[in-house]
């Protein structure tokens, strides 16, 4: 019965219902315009004329070739569908008065960091690797780096669940959480009894939840159920049953602000399988960080922009700065620098980060990350650190989540081992965590998986640190979870099946559109 119930609600539900009538749209689009190409000769014509010029143009865009040989394929195999596909969900571009509006906002909040010189002629003299890259995510990203900052690494969710509580609780000002994920159940429910109380005493609480993120796991205007208990929330880019470009670009950050003086984040949802209160692919691990101090104004600055971006709202920044209530700064520990990366802006922020650190590293470099479907750069570059020697090893889940992909995560590992990267599979379930770690010195933690998804079309966060605590407890967590899972092999590879090898195969193809 409980069976029956759970296919009824997944084929009833609003997902389903929404992505059946943008099939039919779809459909109804190409049947047309087939008809159309059918009876008239000149009409078809066109219409491949127009395939040919697009793919020129996406040819010569400054994009990532993989994606550009995807969608070259799709559209020269058929024309009519690969056009319709292309103008959907190939492009990221906003409307100008859109992008005008984005860029003016981040102008605004830019306004508000500043980079202490004495911390880059610090770095300078301490690492020249270092300094390059936090001028990289300070230049590009627009996100400088701080001392002043206590870090907290946390190996699971239900670990860093009860800290969150705890913060919560003790909320006097603001909290701000901006999440992809959001489920109701034993984890955010035990929230929102806190955060509508906090609410309820004058404490500016306000909520972002990604509306795709959401559509199976929230119900419909779930955001006016919060905003009756006092709680502000909005939903970034709402999944409407019309074919839409920005369809694509999905807000998949992990942000938890409370005052400006503590913030959390990492590959951590709020939904009881992220604590293990709920089973799902065996046991869920997942990795977070927290921040105590100035860095915190990093990810504030975040969520600001977002909230912002997605109400149409003006806000005054200066308001939210740690500074204002944070009357004692922590102890330094090591370099903090939180960062966001956006699909809009065309510089791939989250990627060159990690191809920096695989670059740079000398001894090892250590990966957990739920999907491994990685473009050319980042194959080339992990194959190079390994046959230089550096001790370069990548964990995946044991248990997947999607069983398609997982079969594209896997088609990645004979290149990988042929070079010397060791890759382990968790036993004890899914790893959802999104971590690297270098030479015992740098590393970071956050909502950037290596898939094409969260570096190129995702709105995402992390934090780059430098020989602080947190990268200690991350390299304990690495050791004990190498121990936990199994070493693939070549003879693994090669013993696939033949099918699913050429599935693999077709998939790699498509796979920058998955």
């Amino acid at each position: 019965m409980a069976h029956m119930k759970k296919i009824a609600h997944l084929l009833l539900g609003r997902f389903s219902i929404v992505a059946l009538t943008i099939v039919l749209q779809f459909g109804w689009l190409v049947l047309v315009m087939y008809r159309f190409s059918y009876q008239f000769t000149y009409a078809n014509l066109a219409i491949r004329l127009m395939a040919v010029i697009l793919v020129l143009e996406i040819v010569n865009k400054w994009t990532n070739p993989a994606n550009k040989l995807s969608w070259t394929f799709i559209i020269l195999l058929s024309p009519m569908v690969g056009l319709m596909l292309y103008t959907t969900f190939g492009r990221s571009e906003l409307t100008k008065k859109t992008g005008r509006r984005l860029d003016t906002i981040v102008k605004e909040v830019g306004a508000y960091f500043y980079q202490t010189p004495e911390i880059k002629e610090d770095l300078e003299r301490k690492d020249k690797a270092v300094l390059g890259q936090s001028k990289y995510i300070n230049d590009w990203g627009g996100y400088p780096i701080y001392r002043n900052t206590q870090t907290k690494y946390y190996r699971s969710g239900e670990e860093m669940f009860p800290d969150m509580l705890e913060e919560l609780e003790r909320a006097a000002h603001f909290i701000f959480l901006e999440y992809f994920i959001i489920e109701e159940g034993y984890m955010f429910d035990t929230m929102v009894e806190i955060l509508a109380r906090k609410a309820a005493e004058g404490v500016d609480v306000r909520v972002i939840y990604d509306d795709i993120g959401c559509i199976n796991t929230l119900p419909p205007k779930y955001n006016k159920k919060l905003e009756s208990m006092g709680i502000k929330c909005a939903v970034f880019n709402p999944f409407r049953p019309i074919m839409s470009v920005v369809m694509n670009n999905r807000d998949h950050r992990k942000i938890f602000v409370v005052d400006g003086k503590v913030g959390f984040t990492g590959g951590i949802n709020l939904a009881d399988e992220y604590i293990n209160e709920k089973s799902r692919f065996g046991y869920w691990k997942d990795t977070g960080v927290r921040l105590d101090g100035e860095a915190v104004w990093n990810l504030t600055a975040m969520f600001l922009t977002a909230w912002s971006y997605v109400n149409h709202s003006r806000e005054d920044y200066k308001e939210y700065m740690p500074q204002i209530y944070q009357t004692e700064l922590p102890e330094t520990d090591g370099y903090v620098q939180p960062y966001g990366d956006s699909p809009l802006d065309h510089e791939t922020v989250g990627e060159n980060i990690y191809l920096n650190m695989i670059n740079d590293a000398e001894n090892y470099v250590y990966i957990f990350t739920p999907y491994l479907i990685i473009d050319n750069e980042m194959l080339v570059s992990l194959c190079n650190a390994a046959k230089r020697g550096v001790d370069v090893r990548i964990v995946t889940p044991g248990i997947p989540d999607k069983k398609l992909i997982f079969l594209l995560t896997q088609s990645h590992y004979e290149p990988l081992l042929r070079a010397g990267v060791k890759i382990y599979q968790y036993t004890p379930g899914f790893i959802h965590a999104k971590s690297f770690l270098c030479d015992d010195k740098v590393g970071t933690v956050g909502s950037i998986n290596l898939d094409y998804r969260s570096l190129y079309l995702h709105f995402e966060c992390g934090v780059f640190m430098y020989k602080t605590k947190a990268l200690e407890q991350l390299k304990k967590d690495c050791l004990e979870t190498f121990e936990q899972s199994e070493e693939m092999t070549l003879e693994f590879c090669r013993n696939q099946n033949v099918f699913i090898q050429i599935l693999q195969g077709m998939m790699r193809l498509i796979a920058p559109l998955l």
